[in-house]
């Protein structure tokens, strides 16, 4: 999508936002009506000065002090993944929001991953109204707090906002019994019907990819789209719909400000506008008092949780680098045990690079949260694909293929033992590979657990893409969660060094 020009939006603005003049028997007026939209905002603290919930807030509470006629909405995702929504299930996205509260607010997938349960306690926890026209409970009635289309009149425009989940959250998330309609049908339906009502300006709030948002601007139903769960920033104009991409914590947001013509006449009425995009890159915003006071304390609680103990180990583990770049690690079979656990794939890999701790546990430590977040400080997440057994070979011949240089691409494995040759040339090292005790089938297809990162090439795993991506990066939990609750669920960590990984003679 083209980014639009906000010269041109000047220009187009100054053409015409004039205030029309009353005739006879006509009415008109002129009204600024301003949308603030933010989504997929995880962390409750700032990264570098950029992003958090107190810049946020303050923007907010900026924006409504300069135009009493704001729209503020949330696209969903903030009550995971982060640290401490693992320990609090997001509780602490609530507080913080709770002090500026939204106009209306829409579920992600992320708003389930520990459950409808839990959702539906942080949405009667919250001072704003959430809502999703797509999303119902198993016999198809309403949810408790769950609103539908939410008509509101500002400044006299009447504004219909439309609320969307993701039709794909059953998929990568814990939705339970949920009911997920069509996220695009109906919107577009709703949209339409909403127009029919009456309403000046309809506006689309969703969690939805880009594909998706590409289908409703075609549509041409929409006056505004604010969506989120694509992680990144974009605004479009294609002089029927404006839209924006909400960024991810905060980090750049694009208020939008429309000079909305009303005319009536003759008991016909007529809306016209023009948007203009607005710019801010949150490090340059101070943060709101109240919400940093906020944001401090749950530091502190991050700080006192991050020092629970989790479970002991009856092994040594050891994750020094040359070992998990190198050869078979508890540490690293570990790590791989609870991503395979988490998606419940068949096969698991861990670059060894990813894994940082460098040092060595005896057995009967007691490992803590901040354990395994020293061991797993990049905050990547857990994917699952699906891939051919060829491919499964591809990836584990790029593990090894510079194991003598120490490289990061080596991989811990879970659900699979392999044989190889480090003398062979590279690419041809792997001799023999067994799946759930089954040798390798290069032409059946297998759900592999892996991190962000490497699905997406990194450490040369080319050959894990192409694949039909189950969990992608927006959607899975953060590695370092999923390997705390095993941890947890189990009591202890039993892994040791198991033979999944041996060189040719051993």
């Amino acid at each position: 999508m083209t980014k639009f020009s906000r010269g041109l939006a000047a220009a187009l603005f100054s053409a015409t936002a004039l205030i029309s003049v009353p005739t006879s028997g006509a009415f008109a007026e002129t009204v600024k009506l301003t949308f603030l939209g933010v989504g997929d905002i995880y962390n409750f603290a700032d990264e570098k000065g950029r992003g958090g919930f107190a810049r946020l807030n303050a923007i907010a509470k900026a924006e409504r002090a300069a135009n009493p006629n704001t729209i503020y909405v949330f696209d969903g995702d903030m009550l995971s993944p982060s640290i401490l929504s693992g320990f609090d299930k997001g509780q602490n996205t609530i507080d913080l929001t709770n002090l500026v509260p939204f106009d209306l607010a829409v579920p992600g997938n992320h708003e389930f991953d520990f459950g409808p349960e839990n959702f539906l306690e942080k949405v009667a926890a919250s001072n704003y109204p959430w809502a999703a026209i797509n999303l119902t409970a198993a016999d198809g009635s309403a949810l408790p707090g769950i609103g539908g289309v939410m008509m509101k009149e500002v400044g006299g425009v009447k504004v219909a906002l439309i609320p969307l989940t993701q039709d794909t959250s059953p998929t990568v998330s814990s939705t339970g019994d949920l009911v997920f309609g069509p996220t695009v049908d109906m919107g577009i339906a709703a949209a339409k019907q909403a127009r029919a009502d009456g309403a000046d300006l309809v506006v689309a709030v969703v969690q939805t990819n880009s594909e998706n948002d590409r289908k409703m601007i075609a549509s041409k139903a929409f006056d505004l789209i604010l969506s989120g769960d694509d992680h990144s920033y974009g605004t479009f104009y294609d002089g029927i719909t404006a839209y924006v991409e909400t960024s991810i914590d905060g980090k750049f947001l694009s208020p939008i400000d429309l000079m909305v013509d009303v005319t009536e006449k003759d008991g016909k009425r007529s809306v016209k506008w023009v948007p203009m995009f607005r710019f801010i890159d949150t490090a340059s915003v101070e943060p709101d008092p109240e919400s940093q006071a906020m944001v401090d304390a749950f530091q502190k609680q991050l700080d006192d949780s991050l020092n629970v103990e989790i479970g002991a180990t009856d092994n040594e583990l050891d994750s020094r680098r040359n070992v998990v770049r190198g050869e078979e690690s508890a540490m690293g079979n570990l790590i791989a045990d609870a991503q395979r656990a988490a998606t419940g794939a068949d096969i698991a890999l861990a670059n060894g690079g990813g894994i940082r701790g460098d040092r060595t546990y005896d057995a009967g430590t007691v490992l803590t949260r901040r354990d395994i977040l020293t061991e797993l400080p990049f905050g990547n997440t857990t994917v699952l694909t699906e891939l051919p057994g060829s491919q499964v070979l591809a990836a584990l011949e790029n593990s090894v293929s510079q194991v003598e240089n120490g490289a990061g691409r080596f991989a811990q494995v879970s659900g699979l033992t392999m044989v190889y040759d480090p003398a062979a040339p590279a690419g041809s090292r792997v001799s023999e590979v067994m799946v759930g005790g089954e040798a390798l089938d290069l032409n059946k297809v297998y759900k592999v657990a892996t991190n962000n990162f490497i699905l997406d090439g990194g450490d040369g795993y080319a050959a894990l893409g192409g694949g039909n991506v189950l969990i992608n990066a927006g959607n899975g939990n953060l590695m370092a969660n999923d390997v705390i609750e095993y941890i947890e669920g189990a009591g202890k960590v039993s892994v040791g060094v198991e033979g999944r990984i041996k060189k040719l003679g051993e």
